[in-house]
């Protein structure tokens, strides 16, 4: 799924604890980016880990952004210039601001994708693929990822189950609120791996 010879955009990271698990499975970061919304100062005052991961990211040659949202991160001026041949979102979360099921906060999660997906295929290598890790079941279902990417211009190429022991030492985080440095369960979830032109066949492993 990704390699050294991959160009790798991570976006939305908590505490840098992917981008870290990936970089030590690859053996280098250098062909790494990766950015969070956060302040690094934000980060470390948030993410008990943040601070050690990110000095070991930066020892291995990552670029690491600040303040990036990705709603616009394709006109940033370190990014504006440079395509993926990997675009990674994991876990996409708006916030929390009402119950999971409730419409209004689908409909955040839905805008904070559609505007991820959208700058996304602006930043993507003509082969290159976009990733969003995501829980598949209600109500996470009803956010309809599949067909906000057809929307812009982006097609599922395939959905393959995401085990989190693939990635020792990811530990992902809830990001908001008071209990922003505890992990959550990912419980079923699965990768979507969307591509600019619509495959003859489309597969999913479940």
């Amino acid at each position: 799924m990704y390699s050294g010879n991959h160009n790798i955009l991570l976006v939305g990271e908590g505490d840098f604890s992917f981008s870290l698990s990936l970089a030590t499975r690859l053996g280098s970061a250098s062909n790494i980016v990766a950015t969070s919304l956060d302040s690094r100062e934000e980060l470390v005052r948030k993410y008990s880990k943040a601070e050690e991961n990110l000095d070991v990211l930066e020892y291995l040659g990552c670029k690491i952004l600040h303040g990036i949202d990705v709603h616009t991160m394709s006109k940033h001026s370190c990014l504006k210039r440079k395509l993926f041949d990997r675009i990674v979102f994991n876990f996409p979360h708006a916030g929390f601001f009402y119950r999971e099921r409730d419409n209004r906060q689908i409909r955040l999660h839905q805008y904070l994708v559609r505007g991820f997906l959208r700058n996304a295929k602006k930043m993507l290598e003509e082969d290159g693929e976009v990733h969003i890790t995501h829980k598949t079941g209600y109500p996470y279902d009803e956010w309809g990822i599949e067909n906000i990417a057809e929307e812009v211009g982006l097609f599922l190429k395939s959905q393959v189950p995401f085990h989190k022991d693939k990635y020792p030492g990811y530990v992902n985080k809830r990001g908001d609120g008071t209990r922003c440095n505890e992990t959550f369960p990912v419980g079923r979830c699965s990768t979507f791996k969307f591509k600019k032109s619509a495959p003859a066949l489309i597969f999913i492993y479940k």
